[in-house]
This record gives structure tokens, C-alpha cells and sequence, in this order.
């Protein structure tokens, strides 16, 4: 019977794995074509949009070592985004955002890497929404050196709104240097100019949550445990 009741606990336990890439995009050209200065917007896993907010543009797929990602020689791109606000204006307006949804997943973590120009803002700030809409600020970042990448880790598993959300949205913005109205070069030796900010491995993961069984799922199961339980005391009896 111990037996049986073990079995039942664990079909009865609603849970989640470990953590699994929702969506992920790492902008090499599919197929491959040998060519860093091309590559696409589709994610490589899962689904989701990427816009250009507030006059940012894109001039695509930069060529040369165009990626974070060094293993694939020929085929590394990475996301290009220039045009950003001028000194003063715009703070935290212009970036890129992404909306993926996190529709039976929990433990919702982001995670991307991010190549500052020498004359881009310094200081990048990430936003999430529950409703795709309104945006909260989470996380301040420091891209501290000009022409270099940094990998960036946000855990949202606190914020129970963004799980299992079918609007879930993050953003990347350019951000003022704190407690000043201006923005700063990523080069400490450079003046702002906007510059460009580079994109690579953006990712979402979280936790696939287990189907909770409905309620006459659960019915069933305790009609036959109680089933095995009697057949077992009456073969004991006998």
C-alpha cells in the first residue's frame, strides 16, 4: 500500500523542471552562409518580436567579429541598433524591446550580451511588463568600457507576473548616468554620441510547469487506491 500511496503523491504533485530556453535569439542567418554581416530577426528557439523604440534604427547584422558568440567563425552576427537620443533627451525612451511569450513557464530569468561603441550611452536600464504596455524599471547596468561586450543576467523569478504571461515584455533602454541629467560615453576618454549598441544570445528561460491533474483525474486515482488497498487487506486475510 506504501507503494501505491508513493505512486499517487508523485502523479498528484504539481511542480516545475529545471530551467528551459523559452526563446532565444542569436541572429545568425539560418541557413548558414559563411557571412557575418548578414542575419535574421527569427528566433533560433521559440517565438517572439523584437521593435526599435522611440527613432532607434537598425543597420542590420555588423560584419567582422560581429557577435559575442566566437565559436562559429563564419557565421556570427550580431544585432546592430544606432540612432540614439541626444545628450539631455530622452532618457530611458530609446532601446529595443522584446516580447516573448512565457505561457506555462515560472521562475521567468533574461539573459543578453551587449557590445557598447565607444560613444554610446554607458548606461543601459532594463524594463520588463506584464501587460506589454507599462514598464517597470528592474535592473541598472554599467557598460563601463567602449568597443567591448558584457553579458548581462536578470532574474525575474520574484515577479509573479511574469510568469505563464502571454504579454511578458522586456526592454533595453539608454539610460542617463544616475543622479545627473546627461548621459555618458561608455569610453571614459569619449564624448557621448549616441554610438551603437550590438545585441547577441538574447534569452528567456524559465521553469515548464507540470499540468496539475483536474479534479476528476484526482477522483479516479483515490477510487482505485482505495481499490488496491482493499484487494491487498483481503488477499492479507485470507
Amino acid at each position: 500500500m506504501m507503494k501505491q500511496l508513493v505512486i499517487a503523491a508523485a502523479l498528484m504533485a504539481a511542480g516545475s523542471a529545471n530551467a528551459d530556453t523559452i526563446t532565444q535569439w542569436n541572429f545568425n542567418s539560418v541557413p548558414s552562409d559563411a557571412n557575418t554581416a548578414t542575419g535574421t530577426l527569427t528566433p533560433n528557439i521559440g517565438a517572439g518580436v523584437i521593435s526599435l523604440l522611440n527613432g532607434v534604427t537598425s543597420t542590420g547584422f555588423n560584419s567582422g567579429v560581429g557577435s559575442s558568440d566566437t565559436s562559429l567563425a563564419t557565421n556570427n552576427s550580431g544585432y546592430q541598433t544606432t540612432t540614439y537620443a541626444t545628450q539631455g533627451a530622452q532618457n530611458q525612451l530609446r532601446g529595443v524591446q522584446y516580447n516573448v511569450s512565457t505561457v506555462g513557464f515560472s521562475d521567468i530569468t533574461v539573459s543578453y550580451d551587449l557590445r557598447h561603441s565607444n560613444t554610446s550611452s554607458r548606461y543601459e536600464q532594463f524594463q520588463y511588463s506584464v501587460d506589454g504596455t507599462n514598464f517597470t524599471d528592474f535592473a541598472l547596468f554599467d557598460g563601463n568600457v567602449g568597443d567591448a561586450w558584457f553579458s548581462r543576467s536578470v532574474d525575474l523569478s520574484a515577479i509573479s507576473g511574469a510568469d505563464n504571461n502571454a504579454s511578458f515584455s522586456f526592454r533595453v533602454v539608454a539610460a542617463f548616468a544616475p543622479t545627473t541629467a546627461g548621459y555618458l560615453a561608455s569610453n571614459p576618454t569619449s564624448t557621448y554620441a549616441g554610438g551603437t549598441w550590438r545585441f547577441d544570445a538574447v534569452t528567456v528561460s524559465g521553469a515548464a510547469v507540470a499540468a496539475v491533474p483536474e479534479p476528476e483525474s484526482y477522483a479516479l486515482l483515490v477510487a482505485g487506491l482505495g481499490f488496491v488497498g482493499f484487494a491487498s487487506r483481503r488477499r492479507q486475510a485470507v
